[in-house]
């Protein structure tokens, strides 16, 4: 991966001095991801988010246009995270549309050096960046969680991510990533476990993959219709 950094250009959203907790992933650390299938398992997402509406929680906007790559500590996590935003439950089971397993895969990827992440995991990391866990549960705000996410960015430059404590699969933890952080990171700072993970989450092996995976959190996959 080479990236060059591009300048960070906001509206502040605070007058304060945050004072950022970290976390360093060491060297080696192994770190699950769902992506499209069209995507490198180790390729950022080159889309940005929109600055008011759509878009992920903590994607780049026009504004501090930075790629993301989300990551997870277990295959679990990544899954639950991806696919059981917003399912509700109905009966025994929660109920998630083929749709979201179709086109993607489950990748596994390791650090070949350290990372350094902004922590948002205990009460205390939000207060150091004068949040709460509105932050991160608020599914309302996400264009208000970018621009967070950017002040972040502007007043920890050393930070290549953010980590928090999953809302699907707690106590486990989740991850976003930022390109333009890697530019120092030689011969690229994460590279591809080869032979881990599935390559079609969509196919009918995958769809039984993702089940077992998701039996414990009593969730499923629906098969796609004939």
């Amino acid at each position: 991966m080479s990236f060059q950094q591009r300048p960070i250009t906001f509206f502040p959203m605070t007058g304060e001095e945050l004072r950022p907790n970290f976390k360093v992933i060491p060297a080696g650390t192994e770190l699950w991801r769902v992506h499209k299938s069209k995507y490198r398992p180790h390729q950022f997402n080159p889309l940005l988010a929109d600055i008011h509406f759509d878009g992920g929680r903590f994607e780049g906007t026009p504004l501090d246009p930075y790629h993301s790559l989300y990551v997870a500590d277990s295959a679990l996590t990544a899954v639950a995270e991806s696919m059981l935003r917003s399912v509700a439950w109905n009966g025994t089971k929660r109920t998630i549309p083929y749709a979201a397993a179709h086109g993607r895969s489950l990748s596994v990827l390791r650090t070949t050096c350290e990372l350094t992440v902004v922590s948002l995991i205990e009460e205390k990391d939000l207060a150091a960046v004068r949040r709460t866990a509105d932050l991160l549960d608020d599914e309302r705000s996400y264009a208000k969680a970018r621009r967070w996410a950017s002040e972040i960015r502007a007043q920890a430059p050393e930070a290549m991510g953010l980590v928090w404590q999953s809302r699907r699969n707690r106590p486990e933890n989740s991850y976003v990533l930022f390109h333009d952080r890697f530019a120092g990171c030689h011969c690229g700072a994460l590279e591809v476990v080869p032979e881990r993970g599935f390559a079609d989450l969509g196919s009918p092996e995958g769809i039984e993959e993702v089940n077992r995976l998701l039996d414990p959190l009593a969730a499923e996959v629906s098969k796609p219709l004939r």
